[in-house]
């Protein structure tokens, strides 16, 4: 009985910190956004940052961050947030259309997709995780129905393929979005006048201008450089200061 009633407290306890929790960081969320309506702007980034380095992540924080970038003439870390707005919330219009204004405020260069890429836009990582979980099953499913089956028909072995088949392609679309030009190694040129490099000195050729906001794909690091995938199928050299990756790590 002791036993049992400590965990309820535990767990009572637990709940109630969580609750605390939420409610601190929709009190700063509230004080954030009253900031920004007031027009101090740099207060309101200051109480963005700070629920976004808390780990309270949602698209609308980063949302409302970006509009306070874009409102001080920080394009780069502008498009920088709609674009990790949009990786938790694919859907979310105002901030797409943001993010296209400040593109063009900017002149900001973007990746360019390769055409499964494309293709597969329609849905998101989590949503093929999904699907190739559910396919499996069904597939396992399937496949232990044909063995204990009297009578293997056409159809049950058709059956039994497909859901794998389906949990291949998913798979396969996973792996094309999460490596591609938009998947976790995209980051966004956060700099002013960020020259990708043949080499990593500053004194090296310049392989492209990269305005505020230009997409990137990191492919490796070295010391204080990246190497990177650019817009108009390049590569270079950039210094890691300037840039930061659209998808946070906890």
């Amino acid at each position: 009985m002791k036993g049992r009633t400590l965990l309820v407290d535990l767990c009572c306890a637990v709940v109630c910190t969580f609750v605390a929790a939420s409610a601190f960081a929709q009190t700063d969320f509230a004080k954030a956004n009253q900031e920004y309506a007031q027009g101090r702007f740099k207060e309101a980034i200051g109480g963005y940052e700070a629920l976004a380095r808390s780990g309270q992540w949602s698209a609308n924080v980063f949302y409302d961050l970006g509009n306070a970038y874009f409102r001080t003439g920080d394009f780069g870390r502008a498009i920088l947030n709609y674009e990790s707005a949009l990786a938790l919330e694919r859907h979310h219009p105002e901030a797409a259309a943001n993010l296209q204004i400040a593109r063009d405020e900017a002149r900001a260069l973007e990746m360019q997709q390769s055409w499964p890429e494309r293709y597969l836009q329609f849905a998101s990582v989590n949503q093929y995780s999904i699907a190739a979980a559910v396919a499996f099953w069904v597939g396992a499913f399937c496949t232990v129905a044909l063995i204990f089956a009297r009578r293997r028909s056409a159809r049950l072995i058709a059956l039994s393929i497909l859901p794998f088949s389906v949990c291949a392609l998913a798979l396969l679309a996973t792996y094309e979005i999460d490596h591609g030009s938009k998947g976790r190694a995209l980051a966004i040129v956060t700099g002013d006048n960020v020259q990708a490099r043949l080499a990593t000195a500053d004194t090296a050729n310049s392989v492209l201008a990269l305005p505020p906001g230009s997409e990137i794909k990191i492919l490796s690091n070295r010391g204080d450089w990246i190497y990177a995938a650019l817009p108009n199928n390049l590569h270079g050299w950039i210094p890691a200061k300037s840039t930061e990756l659209v998808r946070l790590s906890r």
